[in-house]
């Protein structure tokens, strides 16, 4: 396992199933960089504590509603326009490009707002998954197992 989150988090994101997930637990209201950093520090064995993951959410709020979603909400509009127009498709990559970087900022941020948290408490993944995103039906069950059992493949 990686020691630095961004590239935990890459090689997590690349595993079977795991980018499907995302977008839906994505689209039922989960911040992924908060997921994906909550696997980081479970499988770290990183105590899972109610303070933390609080100002984990502090952090990653702000900067997803101001920079992230913004990126995604443009690139996503243009998502049928450049179908049709090279030129479009061409500034909504480098709109993706943005989007990613942000992204990776922001997975930064989360790992120096963690950064002292004390490791070695045993595997918590299970603990700071399920403190992250409110399980609301089967599905989201399904989605948070697959990244679960992806993290703990790493």
């Amino acid at each position: 396992m990686t020691s630095d989150l961004w590239t935990f988090a890459l090689r997590l994101y690349a595993q079977p199933g795991v980018e499907a997930a995302c977008l839906h637990l994505q689209d039922r209201g989960a911040d992924v960089c908060l997921l994906l950093t909550a696997c980081w520090l479970g499988r770290r064995g990183v105590s899972f504590e109610e303070p933390r993951l609080r100002a984990l959410a502090d952090r990653c709020g702000p900067w997803q509603e101001r920079v992230v979603k913004p990126l995604r909400a443009l690139r996503q509009g243009w998502r049928e326009a450049a179908r049709e127009d090279p030129a479009l498709d061409g500034l909504r990559e480098q709109i993706k490009a943005l989007e990613v970087e942000a992204e990776r900022k922001l997975l930064a941020r989360l790992e120096s707002a963690a950064d002292g948290w004390g490791a070695n408490h045993g595997e918590q993944l299970e603990a700071w998954l399920q403190g992250s995103f409110p399980v609301r039906e089967e599905v989201d069950r399904d989605a948070l197992e697959c990244l679960r059992g992806a993290a703990l493949a790493l």
